[in-house]
C-alpha cells in the first residue's frame, strides 16, 4: 500500500527553515496591516477561532474543519461564527455572520489525519452581507505553488490571537498526494490561514492552512488543494446548498485511506 510520508531525503536536506525564510512579523498597526484587512479572525461560536481570507465581498475561505466542534466532533452552527476582518488589539475593519457554509464532500471530520483529509481541507462560507467598505479588498485566488516556490502566510493564532502575523517568506518542501508540505511558522488557530504566493506581483491565495506535522522532532505546515475544490464549492453555493448541510462523512469518498507516517495537530 502506497504510504504518505514525508521523504527521508527532504529531512536529510538541512533544516525544514531555510536560511531565506523570515521570522513572524506582528501586523500591530495601520500601517503594517495595510493590505492585509481581508484577513480576518473567525469566532466560532465560543469555542475557539480559526483564521479565514476574504476573496469576494461575501466569500470568506477556511479551513472545513474549523466547522467542527474538536470535544464532540458536530458541525458548529455557522449561523453563530463571525468573520472579523482585520482585528487588531480589540477592533475589526469589518464585522460579518455566516449565511451558508460548504464544505467538500470528500473531507471527513475524525481524529485521524490523513493525505485525503488534508488535501480537501477548505470551507467556503457566505456572508450574511457583503464587506463594500473600500478597506478590505478581496484577494484573488491562484494555481497551487510548485515544490521550491516562495510563499507567505497571515494568521492569528493561540499566542497571537488580537493581531494577525505575516511570515513574508517561507517555502513549499514538497507536494505529495494533492498536499502541500510547508516550512511556515503555524500554531493552534492557525487554521484556515491564506497561504500566499507573490508572483503576480501582488498577494493570490493558493493554499489554506490545514496542519502542522511533526517528523523527527522537525515541525512542518500542510496546505491543502484549492483551485479544484474551490470551484465546487462555489458552484454548491450557487446552487443553493450550505442552509442545512449534513455532517461530513466518517469514510473518505475516494477510497482507502493513506497513512501520513507523522504526528499531527489542527493548528
Amino acid at each position: 500500500m502506497k504510504r504518505f510520508l514525508l521523504s527521508c531525503a527532504l529531512l536529510l536536506s538541512g533544516s525544514l527553515v531555510q536560511a531565506g525564510d523570515t521570522g513572524l512579523t506582528a501586523l500591530q498597526t495601520g500601517d503594517e496591516s495595510r493590505g492585509w484587512e481581508a484577513v480576518g479572525r473567525l469566532d466560532l461560536d465560543g469555542r475557539g477561532f480559526c483564521t479565514g481570507a476574504l476573496i469576494a465581498p461575501d466569500l470568506v475561505l477556511t479551513a472545513a474543519h474549523c466547522l467542527y466542534d474538536n470535544t464532540t466532533g458536530e458541525r458548529i452552527d455557522h449561523s453563530k461564527i463571525e468573520f472579523l476582518a482585520g482585528w487588531r488589539n480589540g477592533r475589526a475593519s469589518a464585522y460579518r455572520w455566516v449565511k451558508r457554509a460548504v464544505t467538500h464532500p470528500d473531507f471527513y471530520f475524525d481524529g485521524e489525519m490523513a493525505a485525503d483529509r488534508v488535501r480537501n481541507d477548505v470551507a467556503l462560507l457566505e456572508l450574511h452581507h457583503p464587506i463594500n467598505n473600500g478597506t478590505v479588498l478581496p484577494f484573488a485566488t491562484d494555481r497551487r505553488p510548485r515544490k521550491g516556490q516562495r510563499i507567505g502566510v497571515v494568521s492569528y493564532a493561540r499566542d497571537r490571537s488580537e493581531a494577525p502575523s505575516l511570515q513574508e517568506v517561507c517555502d513549499v518542501k514538497a507536494r505529495q498526494q494533492g498536499v502541500l508540505i510547508m516550512s511556515c511558522d503555524v500554531n493552534f488557530g492557525s487554521s484556515g490561514a491564506p497561504v500566499f504566493s507573490f508572483e503576480s506581483g501582488e498577494p493570490r491565495v493558493v493554499s489554506v492552512v490545514s496542519a502542522m506535522a511533526e517528523v523527527d522532532g522537525e515541525k512542518v505546515s500542510l496546505g491543502t488543494q484549492l483551485e479544484a475544490p474551490l470551484e465546487f464549492l462555489r458552484g454548491e453555493l450557487a446552487a443553493g446548498k450550505g442552509m442545512f448541510q449534513a455532517p461530513a462523512p466518517t469514510l473518505s469518498t475516494s477510497g482507502e485511506r493513506r497513512s501520513t507516517g507523522a504526528k499531527f495537530a489542527k493548528p
